[in-house]
């Protein structure tokens, strides 16, 4: 049963990425930055890990979701033989449509993920109804995290999580800062450290070790001395108002 459902899945899958990518102009390749001419480009999905470890719950739903549904078969079946035959279609319906319908659907949000870095900047795109890219340049750059759970380990792949400056909320969890999440890389770490090697070569970037500008201590007197001066000018206003 589970292999013919594989295999009917696998050949739904087909029809249903070439119809997509035909009539909602969903795109095969990856997406592009501008970049400058022999600059850093590298594009790449997530990893089959990734695919697999999808594939696993997809399997463990299968498995309760139906067991469940073919119990409940079972069970009209003694109370009602001839219920149950009649229901034979709209069951079998109901155990195997969802299961095609998950399994392409894993095997599309796989197929349409991409990532793109260069020397400056990343784009990760994600969707088929709906296309998001989010672009990322290092140098708004302010964190970056790997996340990888028990089950990620088993598997063999993580998630970086980079996070941009943004607006108000709990930064522990990310909560209003922009951020890009590229989901299943194997090699995760290498990733990471090429942003990081591309962030050390930008003077300004958030995790970068920037240099203080020279005239830093000409600023400060400045700022110091536009203070002093506007309280001059609130005395002089003040005198003319008392006479």
């Amino acid at each position: 049963m589970s292999e013919a459902i594989l295999r009917a899945s696998e050949w739904c899958y087909q029809g249903v990425w070439f119809g997509l990518t035909k009539w909602l102009l969903v795109p095969k390749e990856p997406p592009t930055l501008p970049t400058k001419g022999g600059e850093f480009v590298a594009s790449f999905r997530p990893s089959e890990a990734y695919l697999n470890y999808l594939r696993f719950f997809f399997w463990i739903g299968l498995v309760a979701i139906d067991v469940m549904l073919t119990i409940g078969w079972i069970a009209i079946g003694f109370l009602s033989p001839l219920a149950a035959v009649l229901i034979t279609p709209l069951a079998l319906a109901v155990i195997v449509l969802p299961d095609i319908v998950a399994y392409i659907a894993l095997h599309l949000r796989y197929d349409t993920t991409w990532y793109v870095l260069t020397d400056r900047s990343l784009r990760i795109r994600r969707g088929i109804w709906i296309i998001h890219e989010t672009t990322i340049t290092f140098e708004n750059i302010q964190n970056i995290r790997l996340s990888q759970g028990p089950i990620q380990r088993y598997f063999g792949f993580a998630s970086l999580v980079v996070e941009t400056a943004g607006g108000g909320g709990n930064p522990e969890h990310g909560a209003g800062s922009h951020v890009g999440i590229m989901e299943g890389l194997d090699n995760a770490v290498e990733v990471r450290d090429l942003i990081f090697s591309r962030l050390k070569k930008s003077p300004t970037a958030g995790l970068g070790d920037e240099a203080l500008p020279r005239s830093t201590s000409n600023n400060a007197s400045l700022g110091h001395s536009a203070p002093i001066g506007l309280l001059r000018e609130i005395r002089e206003l003040t005198a003319q108002l008392d006479r």
